[in-house]
């Protein structure tokens, strides 16, 4: 194999390094992880709401237990000095009842706002347990995205080794100016250097180079490369 054809290999194991590089940050998986993240996010969002809402009825719930409390308290205490026999005046008694009786009714009052606390929190504690069921479906599902891409990473990377040892035996017969050389067009040219001149074509650019050019790039030497006149790529003829 020609200095020539070793060149073009090189460029052709680049090439192929690129796509494998392209491939490796494109995988679908990727993608895949990019949806669950944002589902995550969504998930976050709505939980953070309804703790919020779930938070507040429970600080109302707390609040009115704690006064229902106070109010059997009082009920009791009210009752034992009913039964007591130490009040026997009528208007004391009766006094007493009608004591009770609003005890009783701000009881019931307060019962009400309890339940109704405790009816707008079922649908809530409800919505939270399907969120954190949610929740640990996209982390099983995250966990096997994950050692997908794993796996995929490892197989290109496994293909990329191969190539890359491929390329540094090509790469080893080259002198270190004519490498030196094709890295810098690499740079210029978005990471092709050398083609193959195919009839009067660049297989580079894929334009056609002049007749008197392609007179000219016929009588080089095999190992000498050409250059394209109209992209400057290194030609292999």
């Amino acid at each position: 194999m020609s200095a020539l054809d070793q060149l073009l290999s090189v460029q052709e194991h680049d090439t192929t390094l690129n796509q494998l590089d392209h491939r490796r940050t494109h995988l679908p998986e990727r993608a895949a992880l990019v949806e669950i993240a944002e589902q995550e996010a969504d998930i976050d969002a709505r939980r953070g709401e309804l703790d919020e809402r779930r938070t507040e009825l429970a600080r109302s719930q707390k609040r009115l237990e704690d006064e229902i409390a106070l109010v059997e308290a009082k009920r009791v205490e009210e009752d034992a000095r009913l039964y007591s026999g130490s009040i026997t005046a009528p208007r004391e008694l009766q006094a007493l009842q009608d004591e009770l009786a609003t005890i009783a009714r701000r009881t019931s009052e307060l019962e009400d706002e309890l339940l109704e606390i405790l009816t707008d929190l079922e649908p809530i504690e409800e919505a939270i347990a399907a969120l954190d069921d949610e929740t640990r479906a996209l982390a099983e599902r995250r966990a096997q995205v994950e050692s997908s891409l794993a796996a995929a990473e490892a197989e290109v990377d496994a293909q990329a080794t191969s190539v890359r040892a491929e390329r540094d035996d090509a790469a080893a017969t080259l002198s270190a100016e004519v490498l030196a050389d094709y890295e810098t067009r690499r740079r210029q040219l978005g990471g092709i250097a050398v083609a193959r001149l195919n009839g009067s074509s660049c297989g580079g650019c894929h334009l056609t180079l002049s007749a008197v050019e392609i007179d000219r790039i016929r009588k080089l030497p095999a190992d000498e490369p050409a250059t394209c006149e109209e992209c400057g790529r290194m030609l292999v003829h």
